[in-house]
Order: structure tokens, then sequence, then C-alpha cells
């Protein structure tokens, strides 16, 4: 007998919740987390709708919401600015320490075992066994789910990686109720500067970038903010590339930021990584079943779960690949002119009538509008600047 049905490798929110569905559907399951601590290092924003958590059969305890009132969101170009009300995506920042704990209690309860300090140190089969070796030891088991983050997939594909740094910051300018999102090409070429207001003087401030210094980059831009003081910091590479082809080999699943299942404006995935680890988990259950021990039917119920993801989020994902790639070839002047010729009316459609957690249909709103001309005329001025660079 295998020491486990499953064992995971990664105490991430997807890996922790995959565990808590195989739990529930009564296998027995390890979750093995390299940290030392559950959450840690913690190198989300923590935005997420209240809807997005509640999809993934989560209430969050009182403590693990850091703001509970997102009103607006200001986006900034380099000589322009909007502002979006907020009130009506129900947008919340969690603490994502408490929060991924609140969701390993889950699994706990359920019957999960979870290990902190114990990382992996290869998978594979050995006579009719599959083995994870760890640092704690070796484990025997029947499926493997990588839930190890962007770390399984760097060495292999770096064009989707992007440099980020993010700062717990306590500043007067932190306003309580409002994120900011700066988009730069030339300071963050690819991707933006952000603040994630946690209360009244408090927040996430960060960068992201490609082929930048992001801590030099968030330096230059707290500095140009006012007084402050960090009391964290953190860096970390982010996936902005899109899901992966393919989450299911053999015995082998992969979820979350492992898959690629961030989100690739945004690069956030509390509810897509999330889904990703229930679906997992369901499909997990399903395979292990011993009226499906024959190998080509585990097979197909668990590609039951990458059928599921991408019927879910693959025409979201490609939707928000379109709008990064069109961003990554923008200048500066572009992204003024982008914004400029958007209609704030339609902004404000968008902002009442999108989903925070999936942006397709807010970019269709803004893309359909009477300002899709002018948008178009921003787009080609840029690939002339790109084909001609100006003297």
């Amino acid at each position: 007998m295998p020491d486990y049905d499953v064992v995971i490798a990664g105490g991430s929110i997807s890996g922790l919740l995959a565990a808590r569905e195989i739990a529930a559907g009564g296998l027995s399951v390890a979750v093995l987390e390299e940290d030392a601590e559950i959450g840690t290092p913690e190198h989300c924003g923590g935005l997420v709708s209240i809807s997005g958590i509640q999809n993934l059969g989560i209430v969050p305890d009182i403590d693990t919401i850091e703001n509970n009132r997102i009103a607006y969101a200001k986006i900034f170009s380099p000589s322009s600015c909007f502002e979006i009300r907020a009130e009506r995506q129900k947008v919340i920042v969690l603490d994502r320490r408490k929060f991924d704990k609140q969701i390993a209690f889950q699994a706990q309860k359920k019957g999960a075992e979870i290990r902190v300090k114990c990382s992996m140190r290869s998978f594979g089969k050995e006579g009719s066994d599959y083995v994870v070796k760890t640092s704690e030891g070796n484990f025997s088991c029947n499926f493997f789910v990588d839930a190890r983050g962007i770390a399984s997939i760097i060495n292999t594909n770096r064009d989707g990686v992007l440099h980020s740094a993010q700062y717990e910051v306590y500043a007067s300018w932190i306003e309580p109720h409002t994120i900011e999102v700066v988009f730069n090409s030339q300071q963050y070429p690819g991707f933006f500067a952000w603040i994630i207001p946690t209360g009244r003087g408090r927040g996430k401030v960060g960068v992201a970038g490609r082929r930048i210094n992001a801590a030099s980059a968030l330096q230059t831009y707290i500095d140009s903010k006012g007084k402050y003081s960090v009391v964290r910091k953190v860096y970390a590479p982010i996936w902005v590339n899109g899901p992966l082809q393919s989450f299911v080999s053999d015995k082998t699943i992969i979820v979350g930021d492992a898959a690629g299942q961030s989100k690739p404006t945004t690069a956030g995935g509390i509810y897509t990584c999330g889904m990703g680890g229930v679906l997992a988990g369901r499909a997990l259950v399903r395979a292990a079943d011993k009226k499906n021990d024959e190998r080509q039917k585990q097979q197909l119920l668990l590609k039951r779960y990458e059928i599921d993801w991408f019927s879910m989020f693959k025409p979201e994902f490609d939707k928000m690949l379109l709008a990064r790639r069109l961003l990554e070839r923008m200048d500066n002047k572009a992204i003024d002119n982008l914004i400029t010729a958007i209609p704030k009316e339609i902004v404000q459609e968008a902002s009442v009538d999108g989903d925070f957690d999936l942006h397709s249909s807010a970019l269709a709103k803004i893309l359909g509008t009477k300002g899709a001309a002018r948008m178009a005329k921003a787009l080609l001025g840029n690939e002339i600047r790109r084909l001609i660079p100006e003297s």
C-alpha cells in the first residue's frame, strides 16, 4: 500500500484547495510545503472579489480581510489619469498569510496532512509505486500534484516571467479605499506599478516589468510619493504568459501558477488558480475510484480537470493575452493616446458591469465603443514609431 493516495508539493492556495477536495472525497493526501509557514512568503496583492472566493467554497474569517471596501481605482498613464468607481465589483484585500492558513485548516479538518519545511527533491516511478523524495524521506503515492508555483516552469520557459517587487508600506499618501495603477513603458515595461490599500495609511506598493531591476524601480516610485516607512519587502518573479498547453501527464497533475493559471493582465490568481486546485482535486477523487482503475480511464478522468478549467477560463485568458501583447508593444505616447481615447462614460459602464476576476467583458465594452477608431489610431501611431524611431 502506498503511504498516500495523493502527494501535493506546494502549500499554495491551489495545492491546499486540491487537498481539501481530495480529503473530502475520502482519499489520503499530504501537502508538502518547503517554507517554514503556510502563506509565506506572501508576494500576492491579495485582491479578489467576494463572489470569487465564494465560488471557491470559502467564507473568509474576519481577521483574514485587510480591507473590505475598495471604492475606487485610479489609472495613470505618463501624463493623464482617470478614476473608476469600484464599489459594485465588491473587491476586498486579503491577508494571504492568514487566508492560506484558513484553507489549510479546511483541508486538515477534512483529513489532509500538512507538512511545512518539507521540500520535494524528485518524483518518479520505482517498481510498481510512484515515489516522492523529500527532505523528510520518501513517500509513495498513486498520484502526484505539482503546486510549487512559478518555480516549476521558470527553468524551462522564461519568456513569460517578469521581475516584481512589493513592499508593505506605511504612508499618509496611501488612500484607504483606492487602488492606484501606473503605466509607464520606460519604467515598468510590459506591466505597471501599483498601490493596494490595506487600511488607512497602510498598503502594498509594488512594481513589475520586463528586464528591470524591480527593487530599484520600486524605490524610485515610492521615493516620488513622499514620506513613508517600509515594514516588509518581497521580491518574486511573476508569470504572465497564460496557461500551459496541458495540466496532466500520466500520474502527475499541475495546478495554479505551476500550470500558468494566473491572469496575464495582472498576474493575479486567487480565483483562477484556486479553481484549478478545486477542479483537480475533484478529478483526482473520480480517477482514484477503484471502479476506474484502468489506466486509460484514469487518464480520461484526470483530463476532465483540464477540460473543465479551459472551458471556464480560456476565452477570458485569450482576450487577456491579446491585451498583454498590445501593452508590451506600446510606448508612453501610445499609452497616453490610448487612455485619452477611451470615453470616460464607457469606462464607468465597464466598471459597473465588469467582473473583477475576469476582464473580458470590460475589455469588450471598452474596445467596442465609439472611441475604437481613436484607439486604433493610437496603436497605429505606436507601430509607426517602432518602425521609424523619432530622432
